[in-house]
């Protein structure tokens, strides 16, 4: 077990815990200085008055990982995500607060750091893991997976200031991740180098997963972190905003990445449930008329937005025209929606996109990527959008979505409406391949 406590630093390895991390009231200030001559005379203590503006990175994060369980951070730039990591990992050290680690940590954060640019590889082997508190009989049991591992070839014999960028983080990571730790802590590491390693190094992280070790995991890619994750924890401006499963706490983040400004800070002292949407959105299920009355609408949807554009009615037409959420493989389908601009709207972006049960995004696509453009919306307008395509997914259910987005005029994704697993489509099929997709291959078998 390790212990950050207000800074001070102690360690005892005779107690064992059900958790391997804890965060408990953890803080990061950092003075900001307007001028280096305050930072020197307040340094000196020759000043009674407060020379500098605090700026909370982290402000009282609290938190527990138990042992074996996957765990990702999420949140925008700046929300906190890198510094906890750092502190987690002793590279910083909290201004207030305590942690507690229970278990020899491997972290893939800044690789590389730590390196010696005038050593060989092998030398910045046994150097990374002597400073992991490997001895040298544990290195060179690891030695042989690290090389393999890193595939960089006699350049592991020269000085690692003649690598390439690829061969650099190659072997950082190879070091990092080939020690066997109990804990592996990945900071948007694992899309370094090309296709084939990064394919090499989800395999690690996904067998890492298979042994029982806790991960915690930060990264951008939504898809790998409900892939990997078995719970979510959301940052944001250095507050913790909520934490639960990956789905629901990957719609949170996205109501941040396109909510405004009053509605994050009131997310930040009200909580989470702030950002919910409490109106109903503008289906008419009961109206014989509509297109959606011809459905089941999920009644766990999300839909939030500021609705300045609202989808008032949806649809999905098979192959013969009929309304129906069961739909054939490789046969022509419409998904369709209407829309009404209750302002004027310049150059609103219009999606759809299908989720597997379990949360994944699939496919979709939108009228930006399909170069299909309405310029100007006016108040009252309505509007139906189609998108005509042929089925290619599996047999199996899916969850669809659909949106209406823009961009305001600083350049700033807003969401005017935004209904989130929408419907169930359920796509039945009497031919399934491997994946999500069917390439329609034409074999040939010849005798030579």
């Amino acid at each position: 077990m390790q212990t950050y406590c207000k800074g001070d630093f102690m360690v005892d390895t005779n107690e064992k815990k059900e958790y391997a991390i804890k965060v408990s009231n953890v803080s990061k200030m950092y003075k900001l200085y307007q001028r280096n001559r305050d930072r020197m005379i307040d340094s000196l203590g020759l000043s009674r008055k407060k020379l500098y503006k605090e700026h909370y990175a982290l402000n009282d994060i609290n938190f527990e990982i138990k042992n074996g369980e996957s765990v990702g951070i999420i949140g925008t730039n700046g929300a906190g995500k890198s510094t906890i990591l750092k502190i987690i990992t002793g590279v910083l050290k909290p201004t207030t607060g305590t942690l507690d680690i229970n278990g020899r940590i491997s972290a893939l954060l800044e690789l590389g750091a730590g390196f010696n640019q005038e050593y060989t590889g092998i030398e910045n082997i046994y150097l990374n893991g002597t400073m992991l508190g490997y001895s040298r009989e544990e290195i060179d049991a690891k030695m042989d997976d690290i090389l393999a591992f890193a595939d960089i070839g006699d350049f592991v014999y020269q000085p690692v200031k003649s690598y390439s960028s690829g061969m650099f983080v190659r072997l950082a990571f190879a070091v990092a991740i080939n020690i066997d730790p109990e804990i592996l802590i990945v900071d948007e590491a694992l899309s370094v180098g090309d296709v084939f390693f990064q394919a090499k190094c989800y395999k690690k992280f996904e067998d890492f997963k298979k042994q029982g070790k806790t991960i915690l995991f930060v990264s951008h890619d939504l898809s790998s972190i409900r892939k990997y994750c078995d719970r979510v924890i959301l940052f944001n401006k250095g507050h913790k905003l909520a934490e639960g499963a990956p789905k629901e706490m990957i719609d949170l983040y996205k109501k941040i990445l396109t909510g405004s400004k009053e509605d994050i800070e009131k997310a930040e002292t009200l909580g989470v449930e702030a950002l919910q949407d409490k109106t109903k959105d503008g289906f008419d299920e009961k109206n014989e008329n509509t297109w959606s009355s011809h459905f089941e609408v999920n009644p766990d949807r999300v839909v939030y937005g500021s609705k300045e554009v609202e989808i008032i009615d949806f649809g999905l037409e098979d192959e013969t025209g009929n309304l129906t959420s069961v739909l054939s493989k490789d046969a022509d389908f419409v998904i369709k929606y209407k829309v009404r601009f209750n302002e004027k709207v310049k150059n609103p972006i219009f999606t759809y996109t299908f989720k597997n049960v379990k949360g994944l995004e699939v496919t979709g696509t939108n009228t930006l990527i399909e170069r299909s453009y309405l310029e100007e919306g006016q108040p009252g307008e309505e509007y139906t959008v189609s998108f005509k395509q042929n089925m290619n997914l599996q047999g199996g259910d899916y969850l669809l979505s659909m949106s209406c987005t823009g961009y305001d005029l600083e350049g700033n994704l807003k969401a005017y409406h935004r209904c989130y697993d929408l419907l169930s489509v359920t796509v039945i099929s009497d031919k399934d391949t491997v994946g999500f997709y069917d390439m329609y291959s034409k074999v040939e078998i010849t005798k030579n």
